[in-house]
């Protein structure tokens, strides 16, 4: 993924706080110096705290140089083995076709695969000077539970996540779109879904990015885009 360089110009803004000038400032300015960054996982069941996580996937997003539309710009994930005593349940197993004991699947234990994915989110934060990373997922409470979860299992010291904050795509979806599953969300806002690809970490991950980035993108254009600053 190439790499821009965020320039910080100041913006020109109205009574109402919406910036209409062609000079966007960054990306920090925009969500109250959060950082948006979507995240889906892949887990042996529902409950956070006993089921077991098997796969992370978190989409990096940016803003356009000049224009300030959001992109997803990196996908980071990793796979995890399932905590001592975790819980597998059969019937999410089928769903999301993963093996836990495959060995091609190369996971790591969960303190492992958080420092994978809470590294470049890190990192980020610093490039962009936002101070702390929002989850944006689809039903978002579900992901940032298993994050929460995990995070807490592992002592973990450096989270870069809000711990209760979130951005839902499935409210969002049902804003713009009428539609809260995210297929039908996706496939409403013009973007393409590949049902074969769907319950992997990484594709819904990257569409549920698509979907967020259509979103913001088309309330900026339609409304004006808002500064927190």
């Amino acid at each position: 993924m190439s790499e821009h360089n965020h320039s910080e110009p100041v913006p020109a803004q109205g009574a109402d706080n919406r910036i209409r000038s062609t000079e966007i400032p960054p990306l920090r300015t925009r969500f109250r110096a959060f950082l948006p960054v979507v995240v889906d996982v892949e887990t042996g069941g529902l409950q956070a705290e006993t089921d077991a996580l098997l796969q992370i996937a978190a989409v990096i997003l940016r803003a356009e140089p000049g224009t300030g539309r959001l992109y997803p710009a990196e996908t980071h994930t990793c796979h995890v083995q399932p905590f001592e005593g975790a819980r597998l349940d059969p019937k999410a197993l089928e769903l999301n076709g993963i093996d836990p004991d495959h060995p091609l699947r190369m996971a790591v234990p969960e303190r492992e695969a958080l420092r994978k994915v809470f590294n470049p989110v890190r990192q980020e934060l610093r490039d962009t000077g936002c101070n702390r990373a929002v989850l944006v997922g689809h039903n978002a409470f579900f992901d940032l539970a298993f994050l929460n979860a995990a995070v807490e299992r592992t002592q973990f010291k450096r989270n870069p996540f809000h711990p209760f904050s979130s951005f839902d795509t499935a409210t969002l979806g049902g804003l713009a779109y009428g539609q809260t599953v995210l297929a039908k969300a996706v496939k409403a806002a013009g973007l393409s879904w590949d049902t074969k690809e769907a319950h992997s970490a990484i594709y819904d991950a990257e569409k549920t990015a698509e979907l967020f980035c259509a979103i913001v993108n088309r309330w900026d254009e339609a409304v004006g885009r808002p500064s927190s600053f």
